[in-house]
């Protein structure tokens, strides 16, 4: 794997260099073409707001494919020899393609933007996984008149709430942190015990569960039927729901801390712009391109010399509010995954 990152480094040098943040490069840009696996949503806006710049910027042209992450994911793994060069997942999917050798350990010394990103995904820095680019959060959406107050996770285990909420599906991109959850509140950790404890707690919160839900679409309709008054839901999933039919739901970061999942970017090992690629993470994380997707797309900065308007960032996760956060080790889930979805279904489904 080092002589990976020496091979890597010294192919780039000739044409990058780095000095006093600034990134240096060859006219091989100029007409090059970069293709970019991404996520199917808002890519208009995510065009608009970082693409068209950095196409500009380079010269270069954007080849621009979406999908889920699943979809994408798969796509990579039957086909090793893509031509994808960078592929946008969610932490849990770009943690099992790492670890399936799909993609390049990254070199952070060519990303000087990449410095600014905040501490709380230093982790993937650390294991030489390409950094976090936007991130969101699981907390709790309540109804404030129907549910009465609610602080912390561990609220929603009251035997005042059977039949009245709703969690994540453990296919989802937080379903995982329902078990960290889960886990943490029976005092256990699902890191050395397997899930054990995490699922004894579910199968006490199981009578106050209406539905485990795969779209965050759905808790709109849920809440304002009064079919639920309360869920562990994404930041996102309660920007939606801005109407009278739900006007007395509040979102909180609970007492234990939220949870945060990382959107990353990584650079697929079988790429032949790799310069290029580089160069796109590093116009990704500028203050520049993390502005735009703020106001435009709306997602959440992870650079820390971004700074935003109060009614923005109201709508989304500050830095301040990730670093006082939890994060969900996708090693350990992805080893129990299988373990753990069979576990969900007898729990909960049966």
């Amino acid at each position: 794997m080092k002589l990976t990152r020496i091979v890597i480094v010294a192919l780039l040098f000739a044409t990058i260099f780095v000095a006093s943040g600034q990134i240096f490069v060859s006219a091989q840009t100029e007409g090059a073409t970069l293709v970019i696996s991404n996520f199917a949503l808002a890519d208009e806006k995510i065009i608009e707001a970082v693409v068209k710049p950095f196409e500009e910027k380079y010269g270069c042209t954007v080849v621009y494919e979406g999908g889920t992450n699943a979809e994408r994911l798969t796509k990579l793994k039957n086909d090793p020899n893509t031509d994808v060069d960078l592929i946008y997942l969610s932490q849990q999917y770009a943690q099992d393609g790492f670890s399936a050798g799909l993609f390049d350990e990254f070199d952070y010394s060519l990303v000087p933007n990449a410095d600014s990103v905040l501490e709380k995904a230093s982790f993937l820095r650390e294991g030489l996984q390409g950094p976090a680019v936007t991130m969101n959060r699981l907390g709790i959406i309540y109804n404030t008149e129907a549910a009465g107050e609610i602080t912390s996770f561990a609220d929603l285990w009251k035997p005042e709430l059977a039949g009245k909420i709703a969690i994540p599906d453990i296919g989802t991109t937080f379903g995982p942190a329902v078990v960290a959850i889960a886990s943490n509140y029976a005092g256990t950790d699902y890191k050395t015990d397997g899930g054990e404890g995490a699922f004894a707690a579910l199968a006490e919160l199981k009578p106050n569960i209406v539905k485990t839900y795969s779209k965050s679409s759905d808790l709109k309709n849920m809440f304002a039927s009064g079919e639920i008054v309360a869920a562990m839901a994404a930041e996102f999933a309660y920007n939606t729901m801005g109407d009278d039919s739900t006007a007395n739901l509040v979102f909180i970061d609970p007492t234990e801390g939220a949870y945060l999942n990382f959107n990353t970017i990584n650079i697929v090992k079988s790429s032949d712009q790799k310069e290029l690629a580089y160069l796109f993470v590093n116009h990704v994380l500028s203050v520049e391109s993390q502005l735009a997707g703020a106001h435009i797309v709306p997602e959440s900065a992870v650079n820390t010399e971004v700074e935003l308007e109060p009614e923005v960032a109201a709508k989304l996760t500050s830095i301040e509010t990730a670093e006082k956060s939890n994060v969900v080790d996708f090693g350990i889930v992805n080893e129990n995954l299988s373990k753990w979805i069979d576990l969900w279904n007898i729990t909960l489904n049966s």
